[in-house]
C-alpha cells in the first residue's frame, strides 16, 4: 500500500494574508500599466482557430474523400464534431470556455475534464494531488502522463512515488484546451500512460488584458494579472498569479503560492517558433488523513491533526523552446525543455508505532534537473489511392535527481533511511501512419521502443548502487469504421508499459536493516526495470441527435506485475498482475447557444489475477464515477454560471473486500453576471450539500500516542464544509 499525510504548523495566517493581497495590488498594477502600454494593439487582436489536423489538412488539399470540413474554436473545443476525426471513442478536447464555466477549488481539478477522472487532496494544498481513473488509484499520477504544451509533468523516482505528477503551477485561466486520450493505444505516449493521457494547451495570446482577484472562505485570497501585447514581430504573453488558503483545519493550511509565466512567440504563414518561461514556489502546512477511531471516540474532530508538524515546500522552474513548420507535403515540430524542481516534503501516517518517543514523522527530499527534447516530422503521402500521413518522432528525456528518505521530529532530521543520486535515461523513437482507405474506413498504426538506463550511485548503502538498461517494443493499431448516420465505430488495441523506480530496480538489500532479506526472511530480489501493459477498447461516437455528442467505450487493461517502488518506506513492494475492465458513456449537449449540458458515467472493474489468501480486490480501485452539469452564458443581459455535480463512488480498501469507503458527493455552483465588456463578477459556492463525505479513505494500521499496539483502522481526509469565493474581474 502507497500511503501519503500532511499536517500543518499552527501559525497566524495574518502576515502571509497581508503579504499577498500586496502581492496581488501589486500583480494588478503591472498588468493595468501593460495594458495601457498595448491600447494600440488591442483593437487588432483576434482568437486564432486551432489548426485542422495533419490528415484533414492534406485530405482538404486532395479532394480525394469528401469529410465534414469544421472550424474549431477554444469556445467549441468539446461541442464540436469529432467524427472524422478521432482515432478512438476515449479522445477529446476541452476548451476555456468549458473550464471558467466550472467551479475549481484547485488547479488539479482541470484535468476533472477528462470524462471519469477525479482529482482529490489528502493532505496540504501545495501537494500533487491524488487521481482516480479507469479502475485505479492512480496516487499521484502513476499510469496517467500530463504534458503542458508538449512537456511532461509526470516526474520519475520521485522520492514520494513514481510517475508524481504535481499540477499546482498550472493556472486555470491560461489554459486553451486540454487533449486527452485514455488507453494505451497511441504511439505518442510511452510511460505512465497506460491509463490515458492529458495535453494542456496554454494560448500564445490573450484577446484582453486581465485583472482578476478573488477571496473566500477560510482565508483564501487569489490574485491573477495576465494579458499579451505585440512586440517587434512576434507576441509577448505574460501572466503573475498569488493564492493563500488556509482551510478548515485546526491547524491552518497557511498555502502560500507564488506563480509566473512568461511567453514570446512568432508566427509567419507556414511556420513558427516560441520561447516559455515559468516559475513557482509553494509553501505550506498540512493535515493528512487522520483514523476514524479517533473521531468516534472524541479525540479529534473532523478537521484536526495528529503532527502538527507536516508540511512541506516546492519549487518549479522550467524553460521551453518550441518550433513548427507546415508545407503541402510535410510537417514538422520540434520541443525543448529544461526544469529544476525541488521538493521537502515532511509526513507523519502512522504517528507513534514504529518511534513510540519521537513519532514516526519522515522527510522525503527530492531535487532534479530534467531535460529532454520531442521531434515529430509528418509526411503526407498517399498509398494507392488513399490519402495517408506517416510520422517519424523522437523523445529523448534525461533526469539527474538526488533524493532520500530521512527520519524526522518536527522537520528535524535524526536519522537517514536511504540517500541516492540517480540518473535516468529514455530515448524513445516512434513510427505512426494514419491512413483513410475510403470513405468509410481509416487505420492507425504505430510501433514505439522505449530505452532505459537507470543508474542509481552514492547511495548511503553502497549495495544498492548499480546501473541497469531495459528496453521494450509497443505496438498500437486502430480502425476506424464510418461514420454512417453520423456515427462512428472503433476498435482500438496497443501495448505498454510502465517504469519503475530507479532505487527499487538495484536495490539488494534493505535500506533500514541492510540485510538481503526482508522482515519475512524472504530475499530481497531486484524490481523489474519496465512492466508490460496490455490493453483494447470497442466504442462509438455520434452526433446523430442535433447539438450532442456522444461516446460510449467498453475497455480493458492488463498489468503484467503492478510493482512499486514505496517512498514512504525506501522499499520496494511487488504486487500480482491485474486486470480491469469497464464502460465509459460521455456525453455533452448544445441545445441552445447558451446552454450546454454534460453528463459522464464511468464504471469499471479491479482485481488482482490468480489466487491468493488474501483476496482478489485492488485497495482503492475505483468502480463508479459520475460527473454532471449545466452551464448557461449570455443570458437575460450577462448572467453565466450552473451548477455540477460530482459522483465518487465507494472503493474497497483491503484485497479480500471486507473495509470500504462511502460515496462522495459533491454539488458545486458558480453564478456570474458581465456588465460590461470590462468588469465581470462571479461567485461560486463548493459542497452545496454541506455533506461530511471524505476525499479519500485508507485502511492500515497505526499507533496513537496512548495506544500499547498498532490498530488496523480507516484513515480518512475529510472534504471541505460548504464554502464560497467571490471573484471580480476586469478586461481591458
Amino acid at each position: 500500500m502507497h500511503i501519503q499525510q500532511i499536517v500543518p504548523l499552527n501559525l497566524s495566517c495574518t502576515p502571509q494574508t497581508l503579504r499577498l493581497q500586496k502581492a496581488g495590488l501589486v500583480i494588478a498594477a503591472c498588468a493595468l500599466m501593460l495594458n495601457y502600454a498595448d491600447n494600440a494593439h488591442a483593437a487588432d487582436k483576434t482568437a486564432k482557430a486551432d489548426k485542422p489536423t495533419k490528415t484533414q489538412s492534406k485530405a482538404k488539399e486532395e479532394k480525394s474523400i469528401d469529410l465534414t470540413e469544421m472550424e474549431v474554436s477554444a469556445a467549441t473545443e468539446r461541442a464540436h464534431n469529432l467524427v472524422g476525426i478521432a482515432e478512438s471513442a476515449s479522445q477529446g478536447n476541452v476548451g476555456q470556455e468549458q473550464i471558467k464555466y466550472r467551479p475549481i477549488t484547485r488547479p488539479s481539478e482541470i484535468l476533472e475534464t477528462v470524462p471519469g477522472m477525479i482529482s482529490s487532496q489528502h493532505s496540504g494544498e501545495g501537494k500533487a494531488s491524488q487521481y482516480y481513473l479507469r479502475g485505479f488509484n492512480l496516487d499521484h499520477g502513476t499510469d496517467f502522463l500530463t504534458q503542458i504544451d508538449g512537456v511532461p509533468v509526470n516526474m520519475p523516482s520521485h522520492s514520494h512515488g513514481q510517475g508524481w505528477m504535481d499540477t499546482n503551477f498550472l493556472i486555470p485561466e491560461m489554459v486553451k484546451s486540454v487533449h486527452y486520450q485514455k488507453g494505451n493505444y497511441y504511439a505518442d505516449t510511452g510511460d505512465f500512460s497506460s491509463t490515458g493521457s492529458a495535453n494542456i494547451e496554454y494560448f500564445n495570446e490573450l484577446e484582453s488584458n486581465t485583472v482578476k482577484f478573488t477571496g473566500g472562505s477560510y482565508d483564501y485570497y487569489r490574485g491573477v494579472g495576465m494579458g499579451s501585447k505585440k512586440i517587434g514581430d512576434g507576441n509577448l504573453l505574460y501572466a503573475a498569479e498569488t493564492v493563500h488558503n488556509n482551510g478548515p483545519w485546526n491547524v491552518p493550511n497557511d498555502f502560500m503560492k507564488f506563480n509566473g509565466v512568461l511567453r514570446y512567440s512568432q508566427e509567419q504563414a507556414h511556420s513558427g517558433w516560441n520561447i516559455t518561461a515559468m516559475a513557482y514556489k509553494a509553501d505550506w502546512q498540512s493535515t493528512d488523513q487522520i483514523p476514524q477511531r479517533a473521531v468516534i471516540d472524541g479525540t479529534l474532530n473532523r478537521f484536526g491533526t495528529i503532527d502538527p508538524s507536516d508540511g512541506g515546500a516546492s519549487r518549479r522552474y522550467s524553460l521551453t523552446g518550441e518550433w513548427h513548420r507546415q508545407s503541402d507535403d510535410s510537417e514538422s515540430k520540434v520541443i525543448v525543455y529544461g526544469l529544476y524542481s525541488k521538493l521537502r516534503l515532511f509526513s507523519n501516517f502512522t504517528y507513534f508505532m514504529n518511534n513510540p518517543v519521537q513519532g514516526d514523522q519522515f522527510g522525503q527530499p527530492d531535487e532534479r534537473w530534467t531535460t529532454g527534447l520531442k521531434a515529430t516530422h509528418t509526411f503526407f503521402h498517399k498509398i494507392g489511392s488513399a490519402d495517408s500521413e506517416t510520422t517519424l518522432g523522437l523523445q529523448v528525456r534525461n533526469d539527474n535527481i538526488q533524493n532520500g528518505l530521512t527520519l524526522t521530529e518536527a522537520r528535524q532530521q535524526y536519522d537517514t533511511v536511504r540517500k541516492d543520486n540517480i540518473w535516468i535515461t529514455n530515448v524513445s523513437p516512434y513510427l505512426e501512419n494514419k491512413t483513410h482507405w475510403n470513405d468509410w474506413f481509416r487505420s492507425t498504426v504505430g510501433v514505439r521502443f522505449d530505452g532505459y538506463r537507470f543508474d542509481v550511485s552514492k547511495s548511503n548503502q553502497a549495495d544498492n548502487n548499480g546501473t541497469r538498461n531495459a528496453g521494450i517494443v509497443s505496438p498500437k493499431l486502430g480502425l476506424t469504421f464510418g461514420p454512417w448516420a453520423d456515427t462512428e465505430l472503433y476498435l482500438n488495441g496497443g501495448l505498454g508499459f510502465h517504469s519503475n523506480d530507479a532505487r527499487g530496480i538495484n536495490t539488494q538489500v534493505d535500506p533500514v536493516t541492510g540485510s538481503s532479506t526482508d522482515a519475512s526472511g524472504n530475499q530481497i530480489n531486484k524490481a523489474v526495470p519496465l512492466a508490460r501493459t496490455y490493453g483494447a477498447e470497442i466504442g462509438a461516437r455520434t452526433t446523430w441527435i442535433k447539438g450532442l455528442q456522444s461516446t460510449l467505450a467498453v475497455w480493458w487493461l492488463d498489468i503484467d506485475s503492478e510493482l512499486l517502488f514505496v517512498g514512504d518506506a525506501g522499499t520496494t513492494e511487488a504486487s500480482r498482475p491485474s486486470r480491469r475492465y469497464g464502460v465509459e458513456w460521455a456525453n455533452f449537449y448544445s441545445p441552445t447557444d447558451w446552454l450546454t449540458v454534460d453528463a459522464d458515467l464511468s464504471f469499471s472493474k479491479a482485481r488482482f489475477r490468480g489466487k491468493d489468501p488474501a483476496g482478489n480486490y485492488i485497495p482503492g480501485s475505483i468502480n463508479s464515477v459520475l460527473a454532471t452539469g449545466a452551464t448557461v452564458h449570455d443570458v437575460w443581459g450577462g448572467f453565466f454560471g450552473g451548477p455540477r455535480l460530482r459522483y465518487f463512488g465507494p472503493r474497497v480498501l483491503i484485497e479480500d473486500g471486507t473495509e470500504r469507503s462511502r460515496p462522495t458527493i459533491m454539488l458545486s455552483g458558480m453564478v456570474g453576471y458581465k456588465f460590461n465588456p470590462t468588469w465581470t463578477v462571479q461567485a461560486e459556492v463548493f459542497n452545496l450539500l454541506n455533506r461530511k463525505d471524505s476525499g479519500i479513505d485508507y485502511y492500515y494500521e497505526s499507533q496513537l500516542r496512548n495506544e500499547a499496539a498498532p490498530v488496523g483502522d480507516t484513515h480518512f481526509h475529510p472534504v471541505e464544509p460548504i464554502s464560497f469565493r467571490l471573484s471580480l474581474n476586469a478586461n481591458f
